[in-house]
């Protein structure tokens, strides 16, 4: 948590940050643009957001890419706003000014994402597993969805559900290896019914008593650059649901 706040003690950074936001995955000489200053001053900032987990980096060929986390930021509101999350107009205010966008690091890969988000969970590889692939673990922790039809299984299509009984989003496995990555579609109907899909990765990795999980999303169709905050709303949801046992939706209903 001092990290964070450190990294955002800095006008040079909070510039980086918001560079980040409007346009994520660039490159250090893109990013050298935003601010007066050496590429070796450039270079010492973003190594104090990489410490604090709000920039995280993708290698592409001889280019690094750098992308804005807003996991830890979530993590931040939801600490000292909770007791207001009950209350949809405050959280609506939360929101709109917050308009999060997240990204994390990735798998080696010829293909650069648009989006990429990570965090760190206090739990074993095998509850951070079952919790992405098995569909009645995940309508526990949806921030939305009361109900996930079907198991991540290659070839199968795991539906999520909203209350109303309308369909939220659509995603169908095309790859996984077991403890480690999942290969799915994004359909968002939420962008109306003719929504193009889009392909997102999850990866885990276990690191002591932490497990690393990185979701990169590639492909996403203009328009639907929105799906960012919906990333840092359902990784926070999931990390509290395995560090606690409670998903941030059932809190908001039972505050």
């Amino acid at each position: 948590m001092d990290a964070i706040f450190k990294a955002l003690n800095d006008p040079a950074r909070r510039t980086l940050l918001d560079s980040l936001r409007h346009k994520d995955g660039q490159s250090l000489q893109e990013l050298e643009r935003q601010l007066q200053m050496t590429r070796f001053g450039v270079m010492k900032h973003l190594k104090v957001l990489e410490d604090a987990h709000l920039v995280t980096t993708r290698k592409v060929g001889r280019f690094k890419y750098h992308y804005l986390n807003a996991v830890p930021l979530q993590e931040v509101i939801d600490r000292w706003i909770e007791p207001l999350l009950a209350k949809p107009t405050a959280r609506a205010v939360i929101d709109l000014k917050s308009s999060l966008e997240g990204t994390a690091q990735m798998t080696t890969s010829s293909e650069k994402p648009d989006f990429v988000s990570e965090t760190f969970i206090k739990t074993s590889l095998d509850a951070l597993w079952d919790a992405l692939t098995k569909a009645d673990l995940m309508e526990q922790y949806h921030f939305a969805c009361q109900n996930v039809e079907g198991d991540a299984v290659e070839g199968q299509t795991t539906n999520f559900i909203l209350p109303d009984g309308g369909k939220m989003l659509s995603q169908s496995t095309i790859s996984l290896t077991p403890k480690s990555r999942l290969e799915m579609t994004f359909v968002p109907h939420f962008f109306g019914p003719d929504a193009p899909s889009s392909r997102v990765v999850y990866s885990a990795e276990a690191q002591g008593p932490l497990c690393k999980l990185t979701c990169e999303h590639f492909g996403i169709p203009a328009g639907q650059e929105g799906v960012a905050e919906g990333w840092a709303r359902w990784t926070s949801s999931l990390k509290s649901f395995l560090e606690t046992g409670q998903g941030l939706q059932m809190a908001m209903e039972e505050a």
